[in-house]
């Protein structure tokens, strides 16, 4: 192995650490806690090697916003390819979505911390753009089939992720409120009357 092959595996070895030290203090103290010095002293190293691979905070937790994304998008096509057609989809979505969210809360609430990301930030993350356009392809395809076929499919995908992520951070306040079946059926009730107003 060359000196150049060395150094570069040395760096993704460090980048890695600080990651997993990273996401180990947000499991332990959450998000709001996270500092570069702690990452620092959680893996021996000093302040300036973690700003070496890191910008700022901030970049660390770009970093955990588009795994986020990339994890939410696997499990949303992993329910939308578990259905036929396009209504089947969207609730089969719904379910995926609502199911990432309550699994993975500490990636949900940095992902969603100051609610549905504007379409600029969309557009220039490569993994929320990826989950968007699943979303939207599946509305397109809903209003194809349905009896308004000049409904604003965009406008129905921002409505349509304004209901998932207005129900799952309403349940996220309470923390008992997942294992609550009621709240399974306000979900579904929800995402029902989209699919039928939408199917006209």
């Amino acid at each position: 192995m060359g000196i150049l092959e060395r150094r570069q595996r040395q760096k993704t070895e460090v980048k890695t650490s600080i990651l997993q030290a990273a996401w180990q203090l947000v499991l332990e103290e959450g998000w709001q806690a996270l500092s570069i010095r702690k990452i620092a002293d959680a893996i021996e190293y000093s302040v300036p090697v973690i700003y070496s691979h890191f910008e700022n905070k901030d970049a660390i937790l770009q970093e955990f916003t588009r795994e986020g994304f990339q994890l939410l998008t696997e499990e949303v096509i992993r329910h939308r390819d578990s259905q036929p057609e396009a209504s089947q989809q969207l609730e089969a979505i719904a379910t995926g979505y609502w199911n990432f969210a309550f699994a993975n809360k500490e990636y949900y609430q940095l992902m969603f911390g100051l609610g549905i990301p504007p379409c600029e930030q969309v557009n220039q993350v490569a993994e929320m753009k990826q989950f968007s356009d699943v979303l939207i392809a599946v509305i397109q395809e809903a209003i194809r089939g349905s009896k308004q076929p000049e409904v604003d499919a965009f406008l129905k995908f921002h409505t349509y992720w304004s209901i998932l992520h207005g129900l799952v951070s309403i349940q996220m306040i309470d923390r008992n409120a997942t294992g609550n079946p009621w709240s399974q059926l306000v979900l579904q009730d929800a995402i029902g009357g989209f699919i039928k107003a939408l199917n006209g």
